[in-house]
């Protein structure tokens, strides 16, 4: 009986976060790393947020290219796995916090996100809002979705970058 709360909790988490944002889906490391390499050359100068980090994936491939990294995340699941899977990796945070209601970090270069199309405008506003209010350029790479009103820099199989400069 409790095997079955525990798989029935695990089911809600995981199911309640995809009305928040995206589900749940395992980044492919290939086509992530060639998107920050390729698409966008991630440096150690870079500080990259990745929107709904899961299993943090994303977070060590920007590590390993020296890159600091910063994981937002609302499955208190998948924040523990990812910081456990991190924990060798001095500069991958991951946070249990929903993004849309954080304010980024001023050092904040590039943002990732697996997005859904319903969100695509809300993620335009708020990555404006963070080079207006860091008074520089943010990249954004976008796997899967992309913008209605902004046009891209470059696209790279179903990644597509953009640039939002401040006003």
């Amino acid at each position: 009986m409790v095997f079955l709360y525990i798989v029935l909790g695990v089911i809600f988490l995981f199911g309640i976060v995809a009305f928040r944002g995206a589900p749940y889906v395992p980044s492919h490391k290939r086509f992530a790393e060639k998107s920050l390499t390729e698409l966008y050359k991630l440096s150690t100068g870079d500080t990259l947020v990745d929107v709904g980090s899961g299993d943090g994936v994303i977070l060590r491939i920007a590590a390993n290219k020296g890159a600091r990294a910063i994981g937002y995340e609302i499955n208190p699941i998948l924040v523990a796995i990812s910081k456990l899977l991190s924990i060798r990796q001095p500069l991958v945070t991951t946070r249990f916090a929903d993004f849309w209601l954080t304010k980024l970090p001023q050092e904040t270069t590039i943002v990732y996100a697996f997005s859904v199309t319903r969100d695509m405008d809300k993620m335009e506003r708020k990555l404006q809002e963070t080079a207006d209010d860091t008074g520089h350029a943010v990249w954004f790479v976008t796997y899967g979705s992309t913008m209605k009103q902004k046009v891209p820099v470059r696209t790279l199989d179903a990644h597509t970058l953009y640039l939002f400069e401040p006003k």
